[in-house]
C-alpha cells in the first residue's frame, strides 16, 4: 500500500483511501437495512455482515502482502501518527473494551470505573516512560530491546516467554469474543464460531504481518466506533430525548435507576416484597450448599456417594410415579448426570453455588455508590467495603502499569517514521480511545435502566425476544426463571452476563436488526484487530527473537518469514482450542494479561531506560521473579484451576500484578547492585535512548 512515494503524498493517499472506505461501509449498512425491510431473514443478514467484514479485512491483508522484513515486522516505519493512533486504538479496544467494559459497569457500577481509569491512565505512562524511547531504539520487538540493553540472550529469552504468556492469555479473550459474536448472529455452535472467527483473524495478518495488520486495524477502528456509538445514541434519545449519552445517563437515567434500586430493597413496597420472596429462595439455596460443603468436609467421598444415591433414588421414584412428570424426570436425571465425580470437583461446584446464591440473596447494590458492601454485622460490612477499595486501587495500578508494558501495544510505536510521530500517535491513540471510554459508563446506566424499568415487572408469558435469543447462546450470559411462581419477572430472577450488554443493546432498545448486525461487526472488528496484533507479537517473538536471533542467525529472509507464518498458524489453532474450554470471562482474561505484562516487562523496561546501573543479572532476576510470582498467585487463586488457595490480603487474582510489580522492581535493583555495572557501550546506548529528540535510530535494520 505504501509504494515509492513521499511521506506527505503517502499520507494524502491514505486519507483518500479511508474516506472512500468509510463511505462504502455506510452504503453497505444502508443496503442491508433495505434488505431487512424487504423481509430478508435475520440469519442471512447476519451472514452478510460477517462475510462482508471478513472479506474486507482479507482484501486489505492480501493487498498488503510483503516479503520485506521491515514491512512485515514494523510496517516499514512509515505509518503516520494519525493512522497509527487509529490502529493503536483498534489494537487496544479489544473485545474487553468493546464487549466487556460496559457490561462490567452495568454489573459493578462505580467499582467498574477501575477499568476505565486504569486503561486510560496507562497511556500517560506509555507517553512519558516508554513510547519515544523504544522508537528511538528502533529494531523490531520488545525482546530485541531487552537483549541489546542488558546484553546476552537470557534477557531476550525471558522476554519471549513473558510476551507469549501475556499475549496468549489476552488472545484467548479475543477469540472468545469472536466465537460469542459468530454463534449469536449466525446460529453456529460456539465452538464452531470460534474456528470460523479464527479464519478471519488469520487472513488479516498471515500474508502481510504488521503492514497488513496496521491497515486492517485502521479499517476496523472506523467500523467499531460507528457500531458502538449509533445504538447508544439511539437508546439515549429513546429513553431521555437527549442525543449525548453521558449527559442523558447521568442527568436523567441514573436518578431513575437509583430510585428503582431503593424500591427493590424496600420490603414495604410491592416490588420490594416480590424481590424479598425470591431472595429468600436464594438464601435457602446458599444454606443448602453450605450444608453440603460441611458434609463433604466431614464425610469426604462417602458423603459424596450418599448424596448421589439420594438423587438417583429420587429420579427412580419420579420415573415410577403415575402419571409420569417428564420434565421432572428429565431434571432429576440431569442432576444425577451432572453430580460431581470427586470431592475436589464437588467442593469447587458447591462453593460456586453457595457464592452465587448468596450474591442473589443480597440487596441490590447502588450503582452510583462507591464500594457498596453487605454483611451480617456492621464490622463485616466495613471489612468488605475496605476490601473493595483495596482491590479497586490494586486493579487500577495493574491496568495502568500493564498498559505501559504490553508488547503488542509497544510494538506499534516502532512503526512510526520518527520519535516525534511516536509521541503524537500516543495523543491520537488517547483521543480515539476516549470516544469509546467516555461512552461506556453511560451505556451501562442506560442498559440498567432498560432492564430495571421494562424487563423487571413484566410477565413471563410475554418476555422480549432478546431474552430467549441470548439464553439460547449461553445460559451464563442470559438466564431467567420464575422462582417464586408468580408469573412476574423479579430482578433477582434474572442472570445477565456482562459480555451480553453491548451486543444486546440494539435488541433491548428495539432497534432494527441491521443495527444488531452493525454492533456485531463492530465487536468482531474489536476482537479481530487485537487478536491480529497479539498473534503477530507471539509469532514474531518466536520467529525473530527465538529462531533467528538465538537458533539460526544465518536464516534467509524467506525462511524467517515462513517460520513466523507457520508459528502464527500453530499458535492461533492452540488458542482457539483453549478458548473452546471457556477458561474465564473476557474481562478477567484481559485483566490477567495486564497483570502478567506489568510484572514481567515494566520494571526491566523502565529501569532499563532511566537507570544506567541496571544490568544483565538484575533484568534476569527481576523479570523472572516478577512474572513468576504473578503467575503463581493467579494459578493458586483463580477458580478455573481448581486450587482455590486463600487470597493474599484479599487481593483478587485479576490484580496479581500488585505482587509481581514490586518483586520485579526489587529484583532488578538488587540483582544490578550485587553484580558489576553494565559495559560502557551499553551505558552509552542508554544515554542515546534517553534523548529521543536527537536524530537517528539505533540498529534500525534490526538484522
Amino acid at each position: 500500500m505504501s509504494g515509492q512515494v513521499s511521506q506527505s503524498q503517502f499520507y494524502q493517499n491514505l486519507k483518500k483511501y479511508y474516506t472512500f472506505y468509510t463511505g462504502g461501509f455506510v452504503t453497505f449498512v444502508i443496503i442491508v437495512g433495505i434488505f431487512e425491510q424487504m423481509g430478508v431473514p435475520n440469519k442471512i443478514l447476519g451472514y452478510m455482515f460477517l462475510g462482508a467484514t471478513i472479506l474486507l479485512y482479507a482484501g486489505i491483508g492480501f493487498m498488503s502482502k510483503t516479503a520485506d522484513v521491515s514491512e512485515y515486522y514494523v510496517a516499514g516505519r512509515r505509518v503516520p501518527a494519525l493512522f497509527n493512533g487509529m490502529a493503536t486504538g483498534a489494537d487496544w479496544m479489544s473485545a474487553a473494551s468493546f464487549i466487556g467494559m460496559a457490561g462490567t459497569l452495568y454489573l459493578s457500577g462505580y467499582d467498574g470505573l477501575a477499568f476505565v481509569m486504569g486503561w486510560t491512565g496507562g497511556y500517560c505512562l506509555v507517553a512519558l516512560f516508554l513510547a519515544p524511547y523504544l522508537r528511538k531504539f528502533g529494531q523490531f520487538t520488545i525482546p530485541d530491546f531487552l537483549a541489546e540493553r542488558y546484553g546476552g540472550n537470557l534477557p531476550r529469552l525471558i522476554g519471549v516467554l513473558a510476551a507469549i504468556v501475556c499475549s496468549f492469555t489476552y488472545v484467548i479473550a479475543q477469540i472468545y469474543g469472536v466465537g460469542l459474536i459468530t454463534s449469536r448472529f449466525t446460529g453456529l455452535e460456539f465452538g464452531v464460531g470460534v474456528f470460523v472467527g479464527l479464519a478471519g483473524i488469520l487472513v488479516c495478518s498471515f500474508l502481510g504481518g504488521m503492514k497488513a495488520v496496521t491497515w486492517t486495524q485502521v479499517a476496523q477502528y472506523i467500523i467499531l466506533i460507528f457500531a458502538y456509538m449509533i445504538p447508544v445514541v439511539w437508546l439515549s434519545v429513546t429513553d431521555t430525548g437527549n442525543p449525548i449519552p453521558p449527559i442523558a445517563a447521568y442527568t436523567s437515567a441514573l436518578p431513575k435507576v437509583t430510585a428503582l434500586e431503593k424500591e427493590f430493597n424496600d420490603k414495604s413496597t410491592p416490588k420490594g416484597a416480590a424481590e424479598e420472596s425470591v431472595r429468600a429462595i436464594f438464601r435457602e439455596r446458599a444454606a443448602a450448599a453450605d450444608a453440603k460443603l460441611k458434609g463433604l468436609e466431614a464425610g469426604g467421598a462417602g458423603y459424596l456417594a450418599e448424596e448421589k444415591g439420594k438423587l438417583a433414588a429420587k429420579a427412580a421414584a419420579l420415573k415410577a410415579a403415575t402419571p409420569v412428570d417428564a420434565k421432572a424426570v428429565e431434571a432429576a436425571e440431569k442432576a444425577v448426570k451432572d453430580f460431581p465425580t470427586d470431592p475436589a470437583a464437588a467442593k469447587k461446584a458447591w462453593t460456586a453455588a453457595k457464592g452465587g446464591a448468596a450474591a442473589k440473596a443480597a440487596p441490590v447494590a447502588a450503582h452510583a455508590e462507591p464500594f457498596s458492601a453487605t454483611g451480617k454485622t456492621p464490622e463485616e460490612v466495613e471489612k468488605n467495603r475496605a476490601n473493595k477499595k483495596k482491590n479497586f486501587l490494586a486493579l487500577i495500578l495493574c491496568l495502568m502499569v500493564g498498559t505501559a508494558a504490553l508488547p503488542h501495544i509497544l510494538m506499534r510505536y516502532y512503526t512510526t517514521p520518527s520519535v516525534k510521530d511516536a509521541r503524537t500517535s500516543v495523543t491520537w491513540s488517547l483521543f480515539f480511545i476516549f470516544l469509546l471510554y467516555f461512552t461506556a459508563p453511560a451505556l451501562g446506566i442506560l442498559a440498567k435502566y432498560e432492564v430495571y424499568n421494562n424487563l423487571v415487572g413484566s410477565s413471563f408469558a410475554q418476555l422480549p425476544a432478546w431474552v430467549s435469543n441470548w439464553a439460547a447462546v449461553d445460559k451464563t450470559l442470559m438466564a431467567i426463571a420464575d422462582l417464586n411462581k408468580d408469573g412476574i419477572v423479579q430482578l433477582a430472577e434474572i442472570t445477565i452476563g456482562g459480555d451480553l450488554i453491548v451486543l444486546a443493546t440494539p435488541e433491548i432498545a428495539g432497534l432494527p436488526y441491521v443495527i444488531s448486525g452493525l454492533v456485531a461487526a463492530g465487536g468482531l472488528a474489536a476482537a479481530l484487530s487485537t487478536a491480529d496484533g497479539l498473534l503477530l507479537t507471539i509469532a514474531n517473538a518466536m520467529s525473530h527473537d527465538l529462531y533467528y536471533k538465538m537458533i539460526d542467525p544465518q536464516a534467509s529472509t524467506v525462511r524467517r518469514l515462513a517460520v513466523s507464518k507457520g508459528l502464527l498458524l500453530v499458535v492461533a489453532v492452540i488458542a482457539a482450542y483453549v478458548t473452546s474450554l471457556k477458561p474465564g470471562d473476557i474481562l478477567f482474561l484481559v485483566g490477567a494479561a495486564f497483570s502478567l505484562a506489568a510484572s514481567g516487562f515494566f520494571p526491566a523496561l523502565v529501569l532499563g531506560v532511566f537507570w544506567r546501573r541496571a544490568n544483565y543479572l538484575g533484568a534476569v532476576i527481576g523479570m523472572s521473579a516478577g512474572l513468576g510470582i504473578c503467575a503463581y498467585y493467579m494459578y493458586m487463586t483463580y477458580p478455573f484451576f481448581g486450587v482455590n488457595a486463600p487470597l493474599w490480603w484479599d487481593i483478587a487474582p485479576i490484580s496479581s500484578g500488585i505482587f509481581g510489580i514490586p518483586v520485579g522492581i526489587i529484583g532488578v535493583i538488587v540483582g544490578s547492585l550485587i553484580s558489576p555495572a553494565p559495559s560502557k557501550q551499553i551505558q552509552e546506548l542508554v544515554d542515546h535512548v534517553r534523548y529521543p529528540n536527537l536524530e537517528g535510530d539505533i540498529n534500525t535494520a534490526g538484522t
